[in-house]
């Protein structure tokens, strides 16, 4: 399934993707019982949702609605950096024993379609391609083994950041939340359709231009590694979101930078999951 939250005349909903441009609204279908995506992840909610879609032909169209970050409150957002080895040396960093690890929060993420904004503050916007994993289960101290048990579906992810914030200090938070600046979607797929371990592709394209490329393969520490780590600090709950790590060729790292900016728009694709476009926009 392909599961997305979204706008409709102002007003904020959930539904499943049905063909190549078919919704079905599950905040009607379910009479209001469930009013946001993080509410159905369970494996008892999911199976809610198949059961309600057999046989359901879609009630609207994706063109009409405006798209929001796939799960648009987040309790945690964890991402991890420094988790591939290519990025790692183009930073001129080393390998760690343990991942890295920094928090996002919840209104600094935009869903497909919608602007990143670059904020006045700054013009060094820079892309990251990630892939984000939903929590469906919720967990504590996950052992590895058990991971997969716990991923409810997987999206897109955009981990936007303001380079010289970041660097202001060691801590990263600042350049990795302003508002808007991440982009989350267009979709959830389903963990059923993606099997746990699947080797994923994943690409960035600035204006065309692909920019990062690699292999799920290829990161230091695996999904599940990151699960079992993230559980032990804190109990994982359904619709947590764990993004994954970016590849090198990011654009501070580029001769000359590469930096997003007003009228550019970014595209950030997973070959298992789809394509999470952005333009980018200017701070109001």
């Amino acid at each position: 399934m392909k599961l997305i939250s979204f706008l409709q005349a102002g007003r904020p909903g959930f539904g499943a993707v049905i063909g190549d441009d078919g919704v079905v609204d599950l905040g009607r279908a379910f009479q209001g019982r469930y009013t946001e995506l993080a509410q159905v992840l369970t494996d008892a909610g999911l199976a809610e949702v198949r059961a309600v879609l057999a046989g359901r032909a879609a009630d609207q169209s994706l063109a009409q609605l405006e798209l929001l970050p796939v799960i648009p409150r987040p309790g945690k957002i964890w991402c991890c950096g420094l988790n591939y080895a290519e990025h790692v040396a183009e930073t001129q960093r080393e390998v760690t024993e343990q991942p890295t690890f920094f928090l996002r929060v919840a209104d600094s993420q935009a869903g497909h379609g919608q602007g990143l904004v670059c904020p006045r503050e700054s013009t060094q916007f820079d892309y990251e391609a990630e892939i984000a994993v939903v929590i469906g289960e919720p967990g504590r101290r996950i052992a590895v083994a058990d991971a997969a048990r716990h991923i409810a579906g997987y999206a897109c992810y955009n981990d936007g950041s303001i380079r010289d914030w970041q660097r202001h200090t060691p801590q990263w938070a600042p350049g990795k939340n302003f508002w808007r600046t991440g982009g989350f979607g267009p979709w959830l797929v389903t963990a059923d359709e993606i099997p746990f371990g699947t080797v994923m592709k994943l690409r960035t394209r600035l204006n065309g231009q692909e920019l990062q490329c690699a292999t799920t393969d290829m990161m230091i520490h695996s999904i599940a590694r990151q699960i079992a780590y993230v559980s032990t600090i804190a109990p994982l709950q359904t619709g947590d979101v764990i993004v994954t790590g970016t590849p090198g060729g990011v654009g501070a790292r580029r001769n000359p930078p590469v930096w997003m900016k007003p009228g550019d728009v970014c595209e950030i694709e997973v070959d298992r999951i789809g394509v999470l476009r952005n333009p980018v926009v200017a701070d109001d």
